[in-house]
């Protein structure tokens, strides 16, 4: 479970911030477009494992370039740090975005080879009624053993009518707070150094117990 669980979150979060396009309006429209970039991700998935295990850096160029327009590392980023981020200086706040990228490409290559075959099966979205601004995704990865792990993206819509990814849930576990939970532990642990967490962020992220932050999502 832990394999499957660490390998798909990897791929989930790579997801934050992917642009939705301005037809979506409806909750149908929004399910079937989660359900055909996942679906193409996990290809890119398979089909990129030769390419981090012969070139690990073409593999993260390669990531750079593909993922650089769709997610908003730099909002995502911000969200970790939460009230920090005010201590931090703009030159500051760049490195951690590159550490936070660099992180989950880490995270990503890492699920190349080490998690378990699984399939995705996009089941609803739902565009909240008292806000259609935010939706839900409803999801579920079914693991070559048969495993079933429940897994929902929270979606908010941009002013010119997109659709973007800000969070992720997998199996209980929220995956913002989370980090943002390790992020404020780290400062604790470096007595406020806020550059002594930037720069040890990479090894705070790999030692990242997520069976034990679950109980605090």
């Amino acid at each position: 479970m832990i394999e499957i669980r660490n390998g798909f979150l990897a791929v989930a979060i790579l997801l934050f911030g992917a642009a939705m396009p301005a037809s979506a309006e409806t909750a149908e429209d929004l399910r079937q477009y989660v359900d055909r970039n996942t679906q193409a991700l996990v290809d890119q998935l398979n089909a990129e494992k030769g390419l981090y295990e012969e070139d690990p850096e073409a593999f993260y160029a390669n990531m750079e370039e593909e993922l650089t327009d769709f997610v908003d590392f730099r909002r995502i980023a911000a969200r970790v740090m939460g009230r920090y981020a005010r201590q931090t200086t703009p030159e500051q706040r760049d490195e951690f975005v590159a550490k936070f990228k660099r992180s989950l490409f880490d995270s990503y290559a890492q699920a190349l080879v080490t998690a378990e075959e699984f399939e995705i099966s996009v089941k609803q979205a739902d565009i909240y009624p008292q806000n259609d601004s935010r939706a839900s995704v409803q999801m579920e990865v079914i693991t070559a053993s048969g495993n079933r792990y429940p897994v929902t993206y929270s979606m908010y819509k941009t002013d010119d009518g997109r659709w973007l990814m800000e969070n992720v849930i997998v199996e209980g576990v929220n995956i913002g707070l989370a980090f943002r939970d390790r992020f404020s532990q780290e400062m604790e642990k470096q007595r406020g150094e806020i550059q002594a967490v930037i720069d040890g962020w990479g090894d705070a992220i790999k030692s990242l117990n997520l069976e034990q932050d679950a109980g605090n999502s």
